[in-house]
C-alpha cells in the first residue's frame, strides 16, 4: 500500500441549503467578511498536505469564480444530490491523472471552523488505512427515537398533507455508547471511492455522506476524533455560534 499518497482536496458547494432558509446559497453566507466557502478553503490551506482545491459547484453558479481563495482552485459541476456532486469531483480528479491509491479529501463548504490540526490528523490516519478515515465526535447528548401522532393521539392519516396537528413523542432512548456524529473532512482512497460511488448509483442508494457508501459494502472506515468546534451551518441559529467560534480561533 502506498503510505505517502498525494492528497486531492475537494469542497462540495453545489447545494442550496434549503434548511438554512436564506435567499442565497448557504455556502455564500458571509461571516466576518468572507463567505463560508472562502473560510473552508482557507482552513484547508493551513494543511501542509494540501496545495490546491477542487470546488464542486452547481451548473448555474455565478458566484464562486468571482471570489478570492487562499488556494489555487479548479472547478467541477455537481449534480442534484450530494453523492452526484462528489462523483463528478472524483471523476475530475481521476481525469487529471491521479493514482488509484491517492487520497481524496472531501470537505463541506458549510464547515468553516474545522481546526487545521484536525485536517492533518484525518489525512495521516487515512494514509494508514486501505479505504479511508473521517473526522467524527462521540455523541454526548441523550438520543431519543420518536414517533408521530396527531394532537388527539390518533394515527396521522397523511403525513405529507396535514402536519398542523401532528406532534412527535418519545419512543425510546438510543444507546449512545458506540454512536458518533460524522464531520468532514472525510478522506478516502481514490479507486475505492470510485467503486462505492458506482455502487450507490447502480443501486439508487440514499446516502448522506461518503462513509455511509462504504458501510453499505461493509468496508471499514476509521473514525478520528475531531473538535466540537467543527460545526456545520445548517440552521440560522448556527451562524451566531459559528461567528463566535471563528472569532475565538482567529
Amino acid at each position: 500500500m502506498n503510505t505517502t499518497p498525494k492528497i486531492h482536496a475537494m469542497i462540495v458547494a453545489a447545494g442550496r441549503g434549503s434548511r438554512f432558509g436564506a435567499s442565497v446559497a448557504k455556502q455564500y453566507t458571509k461571516l466576518q467578511g468572507q463567505t463560508l466557502v472562502q473560510h473552508s478553503v482557507a482552513r484547508l490551506a493551513c494543511s501542509g498536505y494540501i496545495d490546491k482545491c477542487l470546488l464542486v459547484v452547481a451548473a448555474d453558479d455565478s458566484t464562486a469564480q468571482t471570489l478570492n481563495f487562499a488556494l489555487p482552485i479548479n472547478y467541477a459541476v455537481g449534480g442534484a444530490e450530494r453523492w452526484q456532486s462528489v462523483r463528478a469531483g472524483v471523476e475530475a480528479i481521476h481525469n487529471e491523472g491521479a493514482e488509484d491509491s491517492d487520497l481524496v479529501l472531501i470537505h463541506d463548504a458549510a464547515r468553516p471552523a474545522v481546526p487545521s490540526h484536525d485536517i492533518d490528523k484525518v489525512i495521516e490516519a487515512a494514509m494508514l488505512e486501505p479505504y479511508g478515515a473521517i473526522l467524527a465526535t462521540p455523541v454526548a447528548d441523550t438520543l431519543k427515537e420518536s414517533y408521530v401522532q396527531c394532537s388527539d393521539h390518533s394515527e396521522p392519516k397523511n403525513k405529507q398533507v396535514d402536519t398542523s396537528n401532528q406532534h412527535s413523542y418519545t419512543k425510546r432512548t438510543i444507546d449512545r455508547s458506540n454512536t458518533w456524529q460524522a464531520q468532514t473532512p472525510q478522506v478516502f482512497r481514490l479507486a475505492e471511492l470510485q467503486k462505492v460511488l458506482a455502487h450507490v448509483a447502480e443501486n439508487q442508494l440514499d446516502i448522506t455522506d461518503e462513509s455511509s457508501a462504504f458501510e453499505h459494502l461493509a468496508l471499514p472506515i476509521r473514525l478520528v476524533t475531531g473538535s466540537r468546534q467543527n460545526i456545520k451551518l445548517t440552521y440560522p441559529d448556527d451562524a451566531t455560534l459559528l461567528a463566535a467560534i471563528l472569532t475565538i480561533q482567529s
